[in-house]
């Protein structure tokens, strides 16, 4: 019986999540970090090619044996990105977009240290701008803005089976697809306060 028959609670008007592959190959210098993944990356319907390569340079730069994809979209009470200990306990948290800012504080009470990778050009300056005071407090938040330009040169390397390479080095970061390269300039908001911890 196929996989598709489990389900039967589920609504026949819902749509399906667009599977994707990467074959992600990481270089990364500043933390010594050299690795490839193979991934799957379930597209939410509401969720743009923009995003979805946001979530995968977010993976790139954390990438780690322990991360994992979360719900996202899905789910309120899960991030685009996790990482957790052997008992549980959730050291990273990465949410990307224009999160709530409750959800965001709820987050850093869950998790030793949450990211926010911002993106959408004069949108995500207004969602910092309303925000900001509120999430100043937080100490383990860091909030990390990606121009405009940045994320639009990303989706245009989406796709169905893709084969990219990250390279970071001395905070530079480059991604390269099987026809175009190009250098990712990160701006970071929001540093934690416990930064030397």
């Amino acid at each position: 019986m196929s996989a598709y028959h489990c389900n039967r609670k589920s609504d026949p008007m819902a749509l399906k999540a667009t599977i994707f592959k990467a074959d992600l190959q990481i270089a990364d210098m500043d933390r010594n970090y050299y690795h490839d993944h193979a991934l799957t990356l379930a597209r939410h319907p509401s969720e743009t090619d923009e995003r979805m390569m946001v979530r995968l340079l977010a993976f790139a730069l954390h990438a780690d044996e322990g991360l994992s994809f979360g719900k996202g979209l899905s789910a309120d009470d899960e991030p685009d990105l996790w990482q957790k200990d052997l008992t549980g306990a959730i050291e990273l948290w990465v949410d990307v977009g224009l999160p709530d800012e409750k959800l965001i504080r709820k987050a850093c009470g869950r998790a030793k240290q949450v990211v926010v990778y911002s993106y959408g050009g004069r949108g995500a300056e207004l969602w910092w701008n309303q925000n900001s005071s509120k999430l100043q407090r937080l100490d383990n938040l860091t909030v990390i803005n990606l121009p405009a330009a940045a994320s639009l040169e990303l989706a245009k390397l989406a796709r169905r089976n893709m084969r990219l390479q990250c390279s970071i080095q001395d905070g530079q970061i480059w991604v390269a697809g099987d026809n175009d390269t190009m250098q990712v300039d990160l701006m970071k908001v929001k540093a934690p306060v416990a930064s030397a911890r």
